[in-house]
């Protein structure tokens, strides 16, 4: 992240979602995607519009000649997470949904944005490629059918990473000598999936704080072993780009693995009761 990023960053959140300098007097939040390739959580600032209950930014990079990596992550994985300022002088924090608008639609609201900011007619003058408009969706999690539709999610990326970290396991295991190049990836592949499995997830925490007061310290505790189970994985990312030997991998990864499966039954335990209390209507 850029230096002036980051300021800018610190200001909005400092300020109640207004800053100064370059973007004085702009329509602006904070968005947060997942890495496409790392899956950690990147934060941008990016000018917004609003369109009815939606929140819509360009992905113009200033004219550049290539979208920003925002877009592309955000075509990875749509899951989001905005920060916006109130009229109170506070910032809201929510998950959304977003949508890359297409066809008329999209050259309509590109067209609404220029005639708000002429800055941005330069940029589609100073660059080759259609610059995408995205809406960003607040996520709704009033809905009950939704509440059982997230718990079902929960319990599926829950197996699907327990079984990756057992064939993990299973590999470092095995006779050989050295770790792999393909077990390597497989090591690699797994840490960024955990990674954007919790950012989705802490995305979502606001919104379930929200709707269920009463797990307000359940989910701080989660948020904490969010940022515990990032440590244990960042470690082990340095000892495979150091070329350590899989015996002290395997130490790691069993270290990870009760850390991570404390972390799943805590969060299966205080979650899927509230989500979907009852079974689904025959």
């Amino acid at each position: 992240m850029s230096d002036v990023n980051q300021r800018v960053i610190e200001e909005f959140r400092a300020g109640g979602g207004r800053v100064g300098g370059m973007f004085e007097g702009a329509s602006l939040l904070l968005l947060t995607t997942t890495g496409a390739r790392s899956g950690r959580p990147h934060t941008t600032p990016v000018v917004c519009a609003r369109d009815g209950a939606r929140l819509l930014v360009f992905a113009s990079n200033a004219g550049g000649p290539k979208h920003p990596a925002w877009f592309h992550n955000l075509r990875a994985d749509p899951h989001v997470t905005v920060e916006l300022g109130t009229p109170e002088g506070t910032v809201e924090r929510f998950a959304a949904r977003a949508v890359v608008t297409e066809g008329e639609e999209r050259d309509r609201l590109y067209a609404d944005q220029c005639a708000r900011d002429p800055a941005f007619a330069a940029y589609r003058s100073g660059t080759d490629r259609v610059i995408p408009v995205v809406a960003l969706h607040r996520v709704d999690l009033a809905d009950p059918a939704r509440h059982r539709a997230v718990a079902a999610h929960l319990v599926k990326v829950h197996d699907e990473l327990r079984a990756e970290l057992a064939a993990l396991r299973e590999g470092l295991d095995s006779p050989a000598p050295t770790l792999g190049r393909q077990l390597a990836r497989h090591c690699l592949a797994f840490c960024g999936a955990l990674h954007a499995h919790h950012h989705n997830e802490d995305g979502v925490f606001d919104l379930l704080e929200r709707q269920f007061p009463d797990l307000a310290d359940a989910l701080d505790r989660m948020r904490r072993e969010h940022r515990v189970v990032a440590r244990t994985v960042d470690e082990l990312e340095a000892l495979l780009g150091s070329g350590a030997a899989p015996e002290t991998l395997r130490t790691e990864v069993d270290r990870l693995a009760t850390r991570l499966e404390e972390h799943f039954a805590y969060e299966e335990s205080q979650l899927l009761p509230a989500l979907d209390p009852l079974p689904d209507p025959a």
